[in-house]
C-alpha cells in the first residue's frame, strides 16, 4: 500500500472504532528518541521518516508536526502522500493539541496507542479534548491492524558494561537511586525509559540499530528491583550478576498487570515525560503517585572519573579515524569518484579500525552542496550524489565505543570554495568559539548560554533552527538530558550545567539550495575557580579533529578568536600526530597551523 490507501485503511477502522482523531506519535513504548523498526508507526503512515514528528488524522485531514530540523526533509517526503505539513513553532502553526481541540466534534473520541504517548502528554491531550466534552481511546494500536509485514520486536542479544567502563557497580547505583527515592517519600520506582534501566543494570543490548539499549522496563523497591526483559538476551553470567544485586526477572510485557497490583498505601515515583500513559493508567487510582524527574536522569548526565576518561580516550580513536578521513578526503576528491554513502562508508571504514569499536552512534549525517542544508539529512541510493570541488561537504558522524560514544560535525571545503562560502564558515566557527570559551558560574543552564553560539550569525541578521548542543549518554542515547544549550525553553533541558556533563557544541548555518555548514566539539563541564562569588566552571573540548582552515577567513577573527583555534589546533596535533603515518603527520601540521 502507498500512504494514501494506508490512510484510506486507517480511516476505515476509525469509522469502525468510533475514532473520529487518531494520534500516531514517533515514540516507542519507552518515549525513545529513536526508535527500533517495529516502532515505526509513523513512519508507515505517514512516509515521513525523520527521528522526531507526529501525525494526527481525521477523516477528511492528515497532517505531521515536527520541528525545525526536518522542515525541508519533511516537505518532500510527505509530496502526494494527502498528509499536511505542520511546522512547529512557527507562527501561526498550531500546536498539536491545539489542532485536536478545534477538529474534535462535540462528545468526539480521541484515539492513540497508549503505551507510545509519554503520560505527560496523555495528560496534555485530556485537556485538548476535554472543551469538547471528548473521550480519549488509549487501547487501540489500529497501525498494528493494517501494517501487515510489521517487523517484530528486536530479539538481539545484551551485552554487560563491566566496572572498567562503568565506574560504578549496579549495586552502588541502586543505593543511590533509592536514597533519591526516599527523600522523594517513595517507596517504589517505576522506570520505563530504556537508557535508565540499562545505566542501573549496566548492560547494553542492540534493540534500537545504532543505539546500544534493550527493551525493558524495572520496578524498584527498597529492597529489590524488577526486570522486565525478554529473557533470551541474557546469558548465564548476567543472570546470575542481576540475582546478586536482588533483581529478579519477569517477561516483557507483565509489567502492564504487575503495577495493577500495587496497594492503596504505595508511594510510587514516576516520570511523566518517561512513563507510557498506559502503564501510568494501570496503576491503581489510590496509590499515592509522585511525579518527578527520574533521579538516574542527573546520576548518568554527571559522568565518574572513570567514565571521563574512558570518554576522552574514545575521542581520542574517534580524532584520529576522522583526521585519517579528511586526509583521505581532500586527497582524492576530484580525482576519483566519491559519492555521499561512499564517503560515509569509507568514514565508518577509518572507524572500524579502532580498537574497542563497535558501530556507528548514529545514523550518519553526509550532506553535499544543496544537501548539506537539510539539517538532519540522510543520503539514499536515489539522492546520493557525488562530491565535486567547489562546494561544502557537510559531515555529522559518530561513533559507539565501549569507552563512550561520540558525536561530530566537521563541514570540509573540496577544492576551491566561493567566498559566500567562507564568509559563512567563519561565521560559524565564530559561533562555536564564542561558546566554547565561556567561564560561568554554577548554576547556569545552557539557555543562558546559548546566546553566545548565535551572536555571530544573529549580526548578520541569521539564525540556525535547531538547538545549539545536547548531552551525550556513555554508550548510549546520543541525544542526553537534562541540559542542553537552545534559546527556546525546553522542559527536559532546563537542569544546570554540572560538572561533569558531556555536551555538544554545533552552530551552524544552513542555506537552501546552496550548502550547509555545521560545526560540532563535545565538551566536557569542569570546575574552574572558586571564589567569593562562587564556583565557576567552563568547557573542555574533547573532539580531536581539525577545523577545515580551508574555508576560514582569518581576517574575520578576532586575535582572541584566533589564539584560541590556534591552541585548538595545537591539542588536536598533539594528541592525534603520533597514530598517523608521515605522510598524514606532515599533512595535519598544515592543517593545524597556526594562523
Amino acid at each position: 500500500m502507498n500512504i494514501p490507501e494506508r490512510l484510506t485503511a486507517l480511516r476505515a477502522l476509525m469509522a469502525e472504532k468510533g475514532f473520529d482523531i487518531y494520534m500516531v506519535p514517533t515514540d516507542d513504548n519507552h518515549q525513545s528518541e529513536y526508535v527500533g523498526e517495529h516502532f515505526k508507526a509513523r513512519a508507515f503512515i505517514t512516509g515521513f521518516t525523520g527521528s522526531a514528528g507526529t501525525a494526527v488524522i481525521t477523516q477528511d485531514e492528515a497532517g505531521l508536526w515536527t520541528d525545525g530540523r526536518y522542515f525541508i526533509q519533511a516537505a518532500r517526503q510527505l509530496e502526494g502522500s494527502g498528509v499536511k505539513l505542520f511546522k512547529m513553532g512557527e507562527p501561526g502553526v498550531p500546536s498539536v493539541e491545539e489542532f485536536i481541540t478545534d477538529m474534535l466534534p462535540e462528545n468526539g473520541t480521541l484515539g492513540f496507542d497508549g503505551r507510545v504517548v509519554a503520560m505527560g502528554e496523555g495528560q496534555a491531550l485530556e485537556a485538548a479534548v476535554a472543551p469538547k466534552n471528548g473521550t480519549i481511546d488509549y487501547s487501540e494500536d489500529l497501525i498494528d491492524k493494517i501494517w501487515t509485514d510489521r517487523p517484530p520486536l528486536s530479539e538481539e542479544p545484551a551485552f554487560a558494561l563491566g566496572e572498567t567502563y562503568t565506574g560504578e557497580s549496579t549495586a552502588e547505583k541502586l543505593a543511590r537511586i533509592r536514597g533519591a527515592m526516599k527523600a522523594a517519600g517513595a517507596d517504589i520506582h517505576v522506570i520505563a525509559a530504556l537508557d535508565d534501566v540499562c545505566w542501573t543494570t549496566n548492560l547494553r543490548g542492540n534493540d534500537i540499530e545504532l543505539f546500544p539499549l534493550l527493551l525493558s522496563y524495572a520496578v524498584i523497591t527498597m529492597d529489590e528491583m524488577k526486570l522486565y526483559i525478554d529473557e533470551k538476551k541474557l546469558t548465564g553470567d548476567m543472570k546470575a550478576k542481576l540475582a546478586a544485586d536482588h533483581i529478579s526477572l519477569h517477561p516483557y510485557n507483565a509489567v502492564y498487570e504487575d503495577v495493577k497490583t500495587f496497594k492503596d498505601t504505595d508511594a510510587i515515583l514516576v516520570d511523566p515525560s518517561r512513563l507510557n500513559y498506559a502503564l501510568y493508567n494501570n496503576i491503581p487510582k489510590g496509590a499515592k503517585i509522585i511525579e518527578q524527574d527520574n533521579p538516574t536522569i542527573v546520576m548518568k548526565a554527571m559522568k565518574n572519573d572513570t567514565e571521563l576518561k574512558n570518554i576522552v580516550n574514545a575521542h581520542v580513536k574517534d580524532g584520529v579515524a576522522v583526521t585519517k578521513f579528511m586526509y583521505w578526503l581532500k586527497q582524492n576528491v576530484g580525482k576519483t569518484e566519491i559519492t555521499e554513502l561512499s564517503a560515509a562508508d569509507k568514514l565508518e571504514e577509518f572507524r572500524r579500525e579502532q580498537e574497542g569499536y563497535l558501530w556507528q552512534s548514529f545514523e550518519p549525517i553526509c550532506g553535499f552542496g544543496e544537501h548539506g542544508a537539510i539539517v538532519h539529512y540522510t543520503s539514499t541510493p536515489e539522492t546520493n550524489v557525488p562530491l565535486k570541488e567547489g562546494s561544502l561537504f557537510l559531515t555529522d558522524t559518530g561513533g559507539g565505543y565501549y569507552e563512550g560514544s561520540t558525536d561530530i560535525t566537521r563541514t570540509f571545503a573540496l577544492g576551491d570554495v566561493p567566498e559566500n562560502m567562507k564568509e559563512d564558515f567563519t561565521a560559524v566557527l565564530k559561533c562555536n568559539l564564542h561558546l566554547a570559551a565561556v567561564v560561568f558560574l554554577y548554576g547556569t543552564t545552557g539557555y543562558n548560554l546559548d546566546v553566545l553560539a548565535r551572536q555571530p550569525l544573529w549580526e548578520r541578521g541569521q539564525n540556525f533552527n535547531h538547538g545549539t548542543g545536547h548531552g551525550v549518554g556513555y554508550l548510549m542515547n546520543i541525544h542526553e538530558a537534562p541540559t542542553g544549550f537552545r534559546c527556546a525553553i525546553r522542559e527536559k533541558e532546563k537542569h544546570p550545567l554540572e560538572p561533569g556533563m558531556v555536551i555538544t557544541n554545533e552552530p551552524g548555518l544552513y542555506i537552501e539550495g546552496s550548502h550547509g555548514i555545521r560545526t560540532e566539539n563535545e565538551m566536557v563541564v569542569r570546575k574552574g575557580d572558586c571564589t567569593e562569588y562562587g564556583q565557576f566552571l567552563y568547557f573542555e573540548p574533547i573532539t580531536y579533529v581539525p577545523i577545515d582552515l580551508d574555508a576560514v577567513k582569518p581576517e574575520l577573527l578576532s586575535q582572541a578568536d584566533k589564539d584560541q583555534l590556534n591552541a585548538y589546533h595545537a591539542k588536536v596535533y598533539d594528541i592525534v600526530s603520533p597514530h598517523l603515518s608521515e605522510d598524514e603527520k606532515e599533512w595535519l601540521r598544515r592543517y593545524t597551523r597556526a594562523i
